[in-house]
């Protein structure tokens, strides 16, 4: 007792990295074959760990498809190490989460003086959400949302002390620029943090902590921006070419502010309550600009690949360290007080709402790991394999022949396969993201050996070429590559489908050594499971419009 009276910061963060593991071992499954981006990330650190540098394909130009910069690098210096590169990915996401959630937990201790019990509810929260999830599908979404929970974290002590000394402001500016390393927006995220400690301390007494963050990110972070320009031969990531365009994209703005909120849950309720005095708006404000600005910036890209809201996740922490000052003394505003030590009945009935009401929080924040991706209604439906995976592993004893895959999944197959790859989508093609589209002519460049798409037709329900439908890219791409294979005398070796609506398609080239056993191979393979539902597919190749 004496010791847990002397250290309840030991005690609770032993407690939380229990918790963590026990949720870790329990609830979540490292069985699973990465999602499709995360194996497009540990395709380049696999390359760029064996010698031939950040590459899609050996050999070939550089291309920037891995948008998580330093998290790919640091997987690939693990790889280098001896460490295999699922564990490698892993390792790194579970470390960071396991960081963000002690660091939440002592950033409302020892910045904002909060008790132990509200801290360790609060570390609890994030402990349990949906970083682990992200960490199971081999995302490195955790490792961002440490380096931006520990950049906010330097943000709250520059806006604390009132003469922060310069050390703090280097520490600031230096956690901001790695944040922006690990991925792009994260430059965005610690302008906006600036932006927000120069609302709290005002101009004049953040004049030293500009100068340090700016010179920074000039001296530094420019020196990287010209290296990376010169490496790729382009200024920005290739998916932004691919998923910018110029265009807004307001579903993928009402999706990121909806998956702000979702997050923080009950915790944004802070925020709102931060506007019900003059002495807490500002903070109020301040605090919101890099969760709203943030998420509304996601109006410049497209939502595609955004698996369980992972580009605002880091977003999460965040709310988890600001929201406390905000209602910090409201008790005694509106005159409530703990009852007396006489009043056992009163503080009997008042412990168990606290109880409840943190139960209730903990399992809102469970509840989100059901929302991975968009197919996973609920918890009790999980994702329990890919047969693109699948599919991958058959291809890989044909590895180093030479062949060539187009296609439109562009994470398992290339990654697992080990065949050079085409990613008709354009996120991991230079030409293809520059120039719009996949063209005929342009696969004629390569003349692959295997062509995979994901269309929204099937056999049983053939693709309508109308004007609605070939203004979709994405339809307009299927139909591209499949009027090439047809054309050029393919044989369909499957269109494994969840419904006619919704199929991958395996077309295999007939005139190279191996064609006929990978067709067949493919063809008569009863395994195939459709990752968003976990359902065994059906091959409708063998089917046709009566």
């Amino acid at each position: 007792m004496t010791f847990l009276k002397r250290h309840p910061d030991i005690i609770a963060s032993v407690l939380l990295i229990g918790a963590v593991l026990f949720y870790a071992l329990r609830f979540i499954n490292f069985n699973l074959p990465p999602f499709e981006d995360a194996a497009m990330l540990m395709r380049y650190a696999n390359n760029l760990a064996r010698g031939y540098g950040i590459v899609w394909n050996i050999g070939q130009h550089p291309v920037d498809g891995a948008t998580d910069f330093l998290f790919m690098a640091s997987v690939a210096a693990l790889i280098k190490v001896g460490i295999p590169v699922g564990r490698a990915v892993r390792a790194l996401g579970f470390g960071a989460h396991l960081l963000t959630v002690l660091l939440v937990y002592f950033v409302n201790r020892r910045i904002w003086k909060a008790g132990v019990a509200v801290s360790f509810i609060t570390g609890l929260y994030l402990a349990v959400g949906t970083g682990l999830s992200y960490v199971a599908a081999f995302f490195g979404t955790p490792f961002f949302a440490f380096f931006a929970a520990l950049t906010w974290t330097f943000g709250l002590l520059l806006i604390q002390k009132q003469n922060p000394p310069f050390w703090l402001s280097l520490a600031f500016a230096f956690s901001g620029l790695i944040t922006g390393l690990i991925r792009p927006e994260g430059v965005i995220l610690g302008g906006l943090m600036l932006f927000a400690v120069v609302v709290m301390k005002g101009w004049r007494a953040s004049r030293k902590i500009i100068v340090t963050f700016v010179t920074v990110f000039l001296v530094l972070g420019g020196a990287y921006f010209l290296w990376r320009w010169n490496y790729f031969g382009y200024p920005l990531p290739n998916p932004f070419y691919k998923k910018g365009g110029g265009a807004l994209y307001w579903d993928s703005f009402w999706e990121s502010l909806g998956n702000l909120f979702r997050f923080g849950g009950p915790f944004m309720l802070a925020f709102l309550l931060g506007f019900r005095s003059s002495k807490t708006t500002r903070q109020t404000i301040a605090f919101l600009i890099p969760l709203i600005l943030f998420a509304a910036m996601f109006i410049l890209i497209s939502n595609e690949t955004n698996f369980g809201g992972r580009f605002q996740y880091a977003l999460w922490p965040l709310v988890l360290i600001s929201w406390y000052p905000l209602v910090e003394g409201i008790g005694r505003e509106i005159g409530f007080s703990w009852p007396r030590p006489a009043e056992v009945r009163a503080r009997s009935v008042w412990l168990a709402v606290a109880l409840a009401a943190s139960f209730m929080l903990v399992l809102y924040s469970v509840s989100q790991k059901c929302y991975l991706i968009a197919g996973q209604q609920s918890c009790d439906q999980p994702i329990e394999g890919d047969g693109r995976y699948e599919i991958a592993k058959i291809l890989a004893d044909y590895q180093g022949k030479g062949y060539v895959i187009a296609t439109t999944e562009a994470g398992l197959l290339p990654f697992y396969s080990n065949w050079t790859a085409i990613d008709a989508w354009g996120l991991n093609d230079e030409w293809i993201a520059h120039n719009g589209e996949i063209t005929e002519p342009y696969l004629d460049r390569y003349k692959p050996n295997l062509i995979v798409f994901h269309a929204y037709y099937s056999p049983l329900v053939p693709p309508k070429l109308n004007e609605k439908n070939l203004s979709q890219n994405w339809f307009r791409m299927t139909i591209t590559l499949k009027n090439y294979a047809e054309s050029r005398g393919y044989i369909l070796a499957a269109a494994f489908g969840d419904s006619p609506y919704d199929a991958h398609y395996y077309y295999v080239r007939p005139d190279f050594a191996d064609s006929e056993k990978i067709v067949k191979q493919i063809s008569s393979f009863s395994r195939y499971t459709w990752s968003l539902t976990g359902k065994k597919a059906i091959n409708y190749a063998g089917y046709s419009v009566p």
